[in-house]
């Protein structure tokens, strides 16, 4: 009987428990909650539910080029949907979509369902092999830096978007990029 009452109180945290995090995401609108049970019948985001902006993060590595972006991916929707797993990423070329240079992604992190509440935000961080020097600056590797207008960035199941940067092109060395999974937290 004692291991009985035991597990009984344990249950009845855990679903206490549950009920103050899910009260307190309700609470607070434009906010992002890691996947839970609950979760599981949420689809995922259309990507006409998702509005999408980027900036230059506040920590990239050293040099002259972007270094360094957030991606911030917002619920326009009127209904809660799940985001998961690492982006894509090709430089986007003027005038046409067989001008884009697909970016080879190294993941990093381990991905989670975020579900992201109407209003609510989700987040990518893309590292780049970052451009030196400067005016038209130059690559370590020896080839020439890319810059690029726009970027289309795809998540799966969520679609492809076109997004600039608010504070410049998106410039970078040898195609390549490290990229976080979506997050229910804003990186620097």
């Amino acid at each position: 009987m004692r291991h009985n009452n035991g597990i009984r109180r344990a249950a009845l945290a855990t679903t206490a428990a549950t009920a103050v995090a899910a009260a307190v995401t309700a609470i607070l609108p434009g906010t992002a909650m890691a996947a839970s049970t609950t979760t599981a019948t949420l689809p995922a985001c259309a990507a006409s539910a998702l509005q999408v902006s980027a900036w230059q993060a506040a920590h990239r590595p050293v040099g002259t080029g972007t270094g360094a972006a957030v991606v911030q991916f917002t619920n326009v929707s009127r209904k809660a949907c799940v985001l998961k797993g690492h982006p894509t990423a090709a430089g986007a070329g003027n005038g046409s979509p067989s001008h884009n240079t697909p970016l080879k992604v190294t993941p990093t992190g381990r991905a989670a369902t975020v579900t992201v509440r109407p209003h609510g935000k989700a987040w990518v961080k893309l590292t780049f092999v970052q451009v030196q020097g400067e005016g038209d600056g130059y690559c370590v590797s020896g080839k020439a830096p890319k810059a690029f207008p726009t970027m289309v960035i795809g998540l799966p199941r969520s679609g492809k978007h076109q997004v600039a940067l608010n504070d410049g092109w998106w410039a970078e060395c040898d195609n390549k990029v490290t990229a976080t999974p979506v997050s229910s937290v804003k990186p620097s």
